[in-house]
């Protein structure tokens, strides 16, 4: 089975899709080459004019497959992990995101949230960044980017402690745009998505780019991240730990 799915909605809407419901759409390396080639294509293609990422009814995505993990960190040491490739794409990406998210949204399906224009979630949804939990570090420049959407006690207790949000959290915290039910999330997604798709191009290039703003800073965090990421993959200490949450 194809556990990234790449559709169109119209050709003005490229939808990426975490198609591996029976493991909880968690990310391999496999899977991140394909985000990343999937990126790179509708960036190349003027007919698409809106991504909008999607999960399976009940999870969006559990983060990264830890298995897969462990493997690359006891097999390829010098290397960095394939995720960072993909954010660095999602980071650098000039056409409008949006996401639709029921259910978990776990590690780095957060993070991916916090590169979208705008998330819809259900009101059934978790968001969580386990990374201390497993001897990491956040990713995707979210220690950069959520102290500055949610203040430092929020994003602490997110990146740091572990705490989990509900959708309506999220939503208060800025992290998503609108809470609505597990069945309407597909439609209010790519409903978005056709509205942007609809506005003149250039002005809404434009008008997000003034909104993000400059870049540098992101991309300097997310190097800043993958260096201690890529240690802590390493280490003793996060290796243990993947071991303990596997065995469970």
């Amino acid at each position: 089975m194809t556990q990234i799915l790449v559709e169109t909605a119209g050709s003005a809407i490229r939808v990426i899709r975490f198609n591996r419901p029976e493991k909880k759409n968690a990310i391999t390396t496999a899977m991140y080459h394909e985000l990343t080639a999937a990126l790179a294509a509708a960036a190349k293609d003027d007919a698409v004019r809106c991504i909008a990422f999607l999960g399976t009814p009940g999870c969006f995505s559990a983060g990264n497959d830890l298995a897969d993990f462990l493997a690359f960190a006891e097999e390829s040491p010098d290397e960095q992990p394939a995720a960072f490739a993909f954010l660095k794409a999602l980071a650098g990406f000039e056409k409008p995101v949006v996401a639709g998210v029921d259910g978990l949204a776990i590690g780095i399906g957060l993070t991916l949230n916090l590169h979208c224009d705008l998330t819809i979630a259900s009101d059934r949804s978790l968001f969580r960044t386990p990374f201390v939990d497993l001897g990491l570090v956040p990713d995707a420049a979210s220690s950069l980017i959520s102290p500055g959407i949610m203040g430092h006690q929020r994003a602490f207790a997110l990146l740091a402690m572990g705490e989990g949000m509900t959708a309506e959290e999220a939503r208060a915290a800025g992290l998503v745009w609108r809470v609505v039910s597990p069945e309407a999330v597909e439609t209010e997604t790519l409903a978005a998505a056709r509205k942007l798709a609809g506005r003149p191009v250039e002005a809404l290039r434009a008008t997000r780019a003034l909104l993000k703003g400059d870049a540098s800073a992101i991309f300097a965090r997310m190097e800043e991240e993958v260096a201690l990421f890529t240690e802590r993959l390493k280490s003793d200490e996060a290796r243990a730990e993947f071991r303990r949450f596997l065995k469970r």
